[in-house]
């Protein structure tokens, strides 16, 4: 005799140990369709168990605890909240509501595609943690490449790992092998774009020959250039090739300057992201409106705090002047005298000699303007090199067309991609290095004398200068230091530790050591340090100076004491000025930035800098004119600048009179912020999407980790746990319910629900989404089927009907699959009043559990059950007719009742109990 079959039409509510609960579609006899949370399963009908939602329970003669019906719904709330925002992760700095928008902006929609072209110092990295915290614990996201620079690659590991707890393995070249099988066994990774663009030894084979990358992240994307002519570079092909080979699903690209001066590169650029909408070969103004479906750009201008208050202010910064001594005024004629004479001397060669000689000459110019140090050791080092290969005459010209060869490519290619510090390091080298040709005819008497004026100047006057501004203005002060090159890096930390001490100071640089630095014993020493270890010492207090190159100028973060900067040197190209500001005018900055540049007003470069301060003056207030809301656009005009624009106004100028010099410098800098120029970037501005806090302050969940510990706290009460609190945070022994794997420990010490924590393990001891406690906490709430429970009237005075809006199409891989809003209901008549969104939703559950504490016990029914049946129908009802308010990406929304909260009045407790 065989047993009745159960019956499961479709709508029911159904429970399966692995999935959870869901809702019957379709019944296949042994086995059923049912539509669970994360989409559609096929399930035995035997690993099935039939249950209720609130209105099969309204007639029950018992409802279900308040406290597990409260539970269940702030976790399907919290879920709602962070699939869409990202507000519960486990970032260890506070979120900011740009960054949550930026989020929710590129999740909404999968596979997302979108560049985001924010202002230096807003968050790139917080931003991507955000983006893939809710779609590595929804699964969506399990195959992760991370591009990006050379010199980035271990900032972004370090990041991701302190700040979200995301871990990410390094490529090398030789941990990929054909035996290693790298790509295949590694599915979360961080790659420097120089190395993986280059085929090496089977590289691209063993890349392609791979699944899927689910998301690739490519920071500094404007190195994937494609020029009209030129052709694309080697980053830009191998993306392609994943985008075609169909081995990339969503792409996310970063860049603060996403047009480098020409529409073709830009609209390559974004047809790598969105072939559908751009078009290189096409005309850009056009195209332009399909930018709101592909780019954000948020500026410090615009973004606020929950509260709508603007949180950067524009930097102060002050000129400071001083004058040369006399041996360094005769230094530096005999030098402008030098380098006159070799670019004379160069026009008298062929045109690849003529190019060297030239780029060796300015090279010896810049060095010269960042400090007599600088200069004294490539010209030293030059005598020196030029001596010892005196006895190798006959290997001179293979050196001269290996020069020709290697060197001028090198130094073009490493202008164009914009790696500062690199390009600094090859100036000081190329003057010391490249001496397969003479710069002039009587090149080595005239380095002797040169270098003789140098070692005359015993002290440089900038450098008292600056040493006079930190015992006055900056008295007491963190200040940062920026400098082109390594020599006079060297010289102002020596300068800093005569007079304040060898442990004052710190520093960063390419390679991490600073040679020739003389401390309070007179003796020069080298000094080695990683550019973390110097970061996290000057952040911490332990040093009050900071002396950086351009190694500094990108992806490190210095503002956490500091707020003051001094420019050793000015560079030929104000994006680094700007690139450098940017490490302390940055988001975390609670104070206004302070920053002094030091010149010499009689030099050509002080002259030079006069004028190009003027002309982006008038640009900017050019740009503010045609604006709807003026911002400071100065790094996209900068962007669209090549670099060697600056390297020849300045390189130049020494040869123009000074009675031509405006106009020269008119002529020179015509296609630089120019009317295409201008017309470009408002277009770009005007169209991309942009965090509007007016627009979307009321969408933006105004929560943070707090809001999540009377949900943690509850769960861990009905699981009979208690919970010591203290300054050090809170301690409990872990529920068995919640040790369903091995990486959930049996006890917890010190959790925080507070961004804050400071401790080496804070990433571990931070409680968020994404944490073991909160998932297990989550999982085991959202398992509960209680969903209909009555309350005491001074727990929840009016009633409130929580319901879910799922989509009904599941092809898309979105994290987010429902969205929980909440119906208050009017006391009096029990007709809906409000819709409440579902952060608004946790905020009114978490007052309720503040009210009733962990109380346990059942509040009686009412004996009108048709008017909750009836309310609970009507809130449903202005749920679908208000759908469109909410502003969802679902293409079939659906809404489903999910819970029910009844205040029971005491006169109807009284009369149940007589009964």
């Amino acid at each position: 005799m065989t047993s009745e079959r159960r019956a499961f039409p479709p709508g029911v509510l159904v429970r399966s140990s692995r999935f959870g609960l869901g809702k019957v579609e379709l019944d296949k006899d042994e086995t059923l369709i049912v539509r669970f949370d994360h989409g559609i399963e096929e399930c035995l009908r035997s690993d099935l168990s039939l249950t209720h939602g609130p209105l099969d329970v309204v007639s029950s003669p018992a409802w279900h605890p308040p406290l597990s019906v409260i539970t269940r719904s702030l976790a399907a709330a919290i879920q709602s909240v962070n699939d869409q925002w990202g507000v519960f992760s486990r970032s260890r700095i506070a979120l900011l509501p740009h960054q949550l928008w930026v989020c929710h902006r590129v999740i909404s929609n999968l596979p997302a595609r979108w560049l985001v072209a924010d202002d230096v110092g807003l968050g790139k990295t917080i931003e991507a943690g955000l983006i893939l915290w809710p779609l590595l614990s929804k699964g969506v996201v399990s195959r992760l490449l991370v591009i990006c620079p050379a010199s980035l690659v271990e900032q972004w590991q370090y990041r991701l790992r302190e700040m979200f707890d995301i871990r990410l393995a390094q490529y090398v070249s030789q941990a990929d092998t054909n035996k290693t099988d790298f790509w295949t066994t590694h599915n979360q990774v961080v790659a420097s774009l120089q190395t993986l663009r280059d085929d090496h030894r089977g590289r691209h084979t063993r890349l392609f020959d791979t699944p899927q990358w689910d998301l690739v992240i490519v920071d500094e994307a404007h190195h994937l250039n494609a020029d009209e002519e030129a052709g694309p570079t080697l980053g830009y092909r191998l993306l392609q090739r994943l985008v075609d080979d169909k081995k990339v699903s969503s792409m996310v690209f970063f860049t603060g300057t996403p047009h480098r001066g020409k529409d073709f590169g830009f609209l390559s650029l974004m047809k790598l992201l969105r072939p559908d909408l751009f078009d290189p070969r096409k005309p850009m103004l056009p195209q332009m409106a399909f930018l709101k479906d592909a780019m954000i750009r948020n500026n410090k201008q615009n973004v606020t705090d929950l509260k709508g208050e603007r949180l950067f202010r524009p930097p102060v910064v002050t000129p400071e002047t001083y004058t040369y001594s006399p041996p360094e005024a005769r230094f530096y004629e005999m030098l402008t005298d030098f380098i006159s004479t070799g670019k004379a001397y160069a026009s008298s060669l062929g045109a690849s000699d003529a190019r060297l000689v030239v780029l060796v000459l300015i090279s010896m110019q810049k060095l010269a303007s960042s400090s007599v140090a600088a200069i004294h050791r490539a010209l030293s080092g030059r005598l020196q090199r030029i001596e010892s290969q005196r006895k190798m005459l006959g290997q001179l010209k293979d050196l001269a067309d290996r020069a020709r060869g290697e060197i001028l490519p090198a130094y073009a290619d490493i202008e164009s991609g914009g790696d500062l510090d690199a390009l600094s390091q090859l100036e000081e080298q190329i003057a010391t290095l490249e001496t397969s040709v003479r710069l002039i005819e009587d090149e080595e008497p005239q380095l002797r004398q040169l270098i003789a004026a140098a070692e005359e100047v015993k002290e440089e006057t900038k450098i008292g200068k600056i040493v006079t501004l930190l015992e006055t203005r900056f008295r007491g002060r963190q200040v940062l230091f920026f400098t082109e090159y390594k020599a006079t890096q060297s010289l102002v930390m020596s300068a800093l530790m005569r007079r304040f001490g060898d442990g004052c100071v710190s520093f960063i640089n390419g390679d991490n050591r600073a040679e020739g630095v003389i401390g309070a014993d007179q003796a020069p020493r080298t000094i080695t340090e990683a550019r973390d270890t110097a970061a996290e010492r000057f952040n911490s207090g332990d040093v009050r100076f900071l002396v950086s190159t351009e190694a500094g100028g990108e992806g490190i973060d210095l503002q956490e004491r500091c707020c003051s900067l001094v420019h050793v040197d000015l560079p030929w190209n104000p994006m680094r000025l700007h690139q450098r500001v940017g490490r302390l005018n940055r988001y975390g900055q609670t104070r206004q930035v302070e920053v002094i540049t030091v010149r010499n007003p009689d030099t050509v470069e002080s002259r030079i800098w006069d004028k190009l301060n003027g002309k982006i003056d008038r640009i900017m207030a050019a740009l503010g004119h045609v604006m709807d809301e003026p911002e400071d656009l100065l790094q996209l005009v900068l962007g669209m600048t090549s670099p060697s624009v600056f390297r020849q106004l300045f390189s130049e100028a020494s040869a123009v009179s000074d009675g031509s010099l405006s106009r020269w410098f008119d002529s020179r800098t015509a296609s630089f912020g120019g009317q295409d120029v201008m017309r470009t970037v408002a277009e770009m501005v005007g169209h991309c999407d942009r965090f509007d806090f007016q627009k979307v302050s009321g969408k933006i969940p105004p929560l943070d980790l707090p809001d999540l510990r009377p949900f943690v706290e509850t769960m861990l009460a009905l699981n009979r746990r208690r919970v010591r609190s203290d300054e050090g945070g809170i301690s409990f022994k872990t529920p068995e319910a919640w040790l369903t794997e091995p990486a959930v420990r049996t006890a917890y010490e010190g959790l925080h629900f507070n961004r804050g924590v400071k401790a080496r393990d804070a990433a571990q001891r931070i409680l968020g989404v994404g944490h073991k406690v909160v998932d297990q906490a989550l999982r085991q709430a959202l398992l509960d089927d209680s969903s209909l429970a009555g309350m005491s009237v001074a727990a929840l005075p009016d009633p409130v009907i929580i319901a879910r809006i799922v989509d009904r199409v599941t092809a898309d891989a979105s994290p987010t699959r429902a969205v929980v809003v909440g119906v208050v209901l009017s006391t009096d008549d029990q007709a809906p009043r409000e819709i409440l969104r579902d952060w608004a939703l946790i905020q009114l559950l978490n007052e309720t559990l503040g009210r009733m504490g962990h109380q346990t016990q059942q509040t009686p029914r009412p004996e009108d059950g048709d008017l909750v049946t009836s309310s609970a129908e009507a809130a449903v009802s202005l749920i679908r007719s208000r759908i469109a308010e909410l502003d969802l990406s679902f293409k079939l929304p659906s809404v489903e009742l999910l819970a029910i909260l009844w205040p029971i009045p005491p006169v109807a407790e009284s009369s149940d109990q007589a009964k």
